[in-house]
């Protein structure tokens, strides 16, 4: 918020120029052109908050907690959601939602509402809750493709429990990447300075226009002033199969491995694009990869086309497109390089 500002803040304010004059206290004036940009930041606040507000909603859930030696019991917990259509689907955080015993969400007018699962997916902390639909305010989707660093952007959500909390901020950066509680890296991940604290998890992120364009995530702490949200775009793609299917369905082609470094050697014999691969430790048993022949010791290179450096490529070459359609892996079996055709099984 202070970066904003101080960008918005013509450095000649407080100069004793002709740009400025001075107030009956001795201070300044800003000239009319800050003054006139400043006003435009708020109104598009404001704006913004308006638009969305109605349709953000508290996730208050119950939790049932088992601890070793002790009896279960249910642990309240709460998070941000938002409506994105009529018929009452609201889009939230897995991490707010996975394993309740009862979900249920609270306007700003203050109706409560119960909400009943869709489906979640760890692997990108996103899930889809269900409310009844009576006259619900709905969020509009953006595009997280067309964010620029420096663009304005508004979180809205419910942090520490105080409801309807609007912050804003800029994009930091676009293009982040972390790790979900399922080890799976998260992609299109947007990095903000708009202040996020827990309670904010599910919320909406928006443009100055009121589009929601991420969904706001986690925090580092202590850091301060680096927040991220999952972007539109993934969200998009999540709730589609999640109320679709309730899961989202991904490939597997059923080995385990490891991230291995490969000799400069051999990615110069083999004209490799990358210097890393994954080493296939395991194979299942009547799975694609022991249909097609990968063995323990291989390690692979690339699947239908790309280079796959690392597990996590892999990961995301195994989407839901590529379940039943034949494609090809490449692995190195000691000095060989190997296209071994390959159709991934649905995970």
């Amino acid at each position: 918020m202070e970066a904003t500002l101080d960008l918005l803040a013509d450095p000649r304010v407080g100069d004793l120029d002709s740009s400025s004059s001075p107030g009956t206290n001795g201070s300044h004036i800003p000239p009319a052109a800050d003054a006139d940009l400043l006003d435009a930041y708020s109104r598009a606040v404001v704006s913004a908050a308006e638009r969305v507000g109605p349709a953000v909603v508290s996730v208050e859930v119950r939790q049932r907690v088992e601890r070793r030696g002790r009896p279960a019991r249910e642990l309240p917990g709460h998070g941000s959601g938002f409506v994105f259509t009529p018929d009452g689907f609201v889009l939230t955080n897995s991490h707010v939602v996975h394993g309740a015993t009862r979900i249920d969400a609270t306007f700003a007018t203050g109706r409560r509402l119960r909400a009943e699962l869709v489906g979640d997916d760890p692997d990108s902390d996103l899930a889809v809750i269900r409310v009844n639909p009576v006259s619900l305010a709905v969020a509009e989707f953006g595009d997280s493709s067309a964010l620029r660093v420096g663009q304005l952007v508004i979180a809205i959500g419910n942090p520490l429990g105080f409801q309807s909390t609007v912050t804003a901020g800029v994009v930091s950066a676009l293009g982040r990447s972390f790790r979900s509680v399922t080890g799976r890296l998260i992609d299109d991940v947007i990095q903000t300075d708009a202040a996020l604290n827990p309670g904010n998890s599910g919320g909406p992120l928006v443009d100055s226009a009121g589009r929601v364009v991420g969904v706001n995530t986690a925090v580092i702490l202590p850091a301060q002033g680096i927040c991220f949200a999952v972007g539109i775009n993934t969200a998009k793609f999540v709730t589609g199969q999640l109320i679709r299917h309730g899961k989202i369905r991904r490939g597997k082609i059923g080995v385990a491995g490891q991230n291995v470094s490969l000799a400069r050697l051999v990615v110069r014999a083999h004209g490799l694009e990358a210097k890393s691969g994954v080493l296939v430790t395991g194979v299942d048993g009547n799975s694609p990869a022991a249909r097609t022949g990968v063995r323990p010791e291989d390690i692979i290179v690339g699947l239908d086309g790309k280079p796959v450096t690392g597990i996590d490529d892999l990961h995301r070459l195994l989407a839901s497109d590529r379940i039943g359609a034949e494609t090809t892996i490449v692995v190195l079996r000691k000095a060989e390089k190997l296209e071994l055709p390959i159709t991934p099984d649905a995970l």
